[in-house]
């Protein structure tokens, strides 16, 4: 992915970090619950494979509905941001298996760690969102500098 800097705003990242963190907020206090979207998907999806019943909570699905809305959303108030991907197919499939992997190796993902896991001050969320820092960086280094 290449990003134009020389176009960066701090202004929608900005707004874009205050968005999550009010969503989180409200889905803890609302609801009791953490706002990871691995958590808020996984039975769903686990049900399905398992072939088990399970009755649909409403928080789950309207929080997943938003997040599938919030692109349409932002396209009535500014344009896509211009994105290029310099990886194939294959490349992308076998980085979200990775991911999947360490969200269910992790118990959680950056959603549930990193905004709602460190806002908490959890010692297993530090570790966790160090570790896969750690895996993001050292990815990126080896695919763009020795591979």
């Amino acid at each position: 992915m290449t990003i134009a800097w020389n176009q960066f705003t701090p202004w929608s990242a900005l707004a874009g970090g205050l968005l999550i963190g009010l969503a989180s907020a409200l889905f803890a206090l609302g609801v009791g619950r953490i706002a990871g979207i691995s958590g808020l998907l996984a039975s769903p999806l686990q049900a399905l494979l398992t072939r088990a019943r399970l009755a649909p909570e409403f928080t789950r699905i309207a929080f997943v509905a938003g997040l599938l809305l919030a692109p349409w959303a932002w396209q009535l108030v500014a344009p896509y941001p211009a994105a290029h991907i310099d990886a194939g197919g294959p490349a992308l499939v076998a980085a979200g298996l990775f991911v999947g992997v360490g969200v269910r190796l992790g118990n959680g993902c950056t959603s549930g760690h990193g905004v709602c896991g460190l806002s908490r001050r959890s010692p297993r969320s530090l570790v966790n969102v160090l570790a896969f820092m750690g895996a993001g960086f050292a990815t990126v280094f080896l695919l763009r500098h020795v591979v």
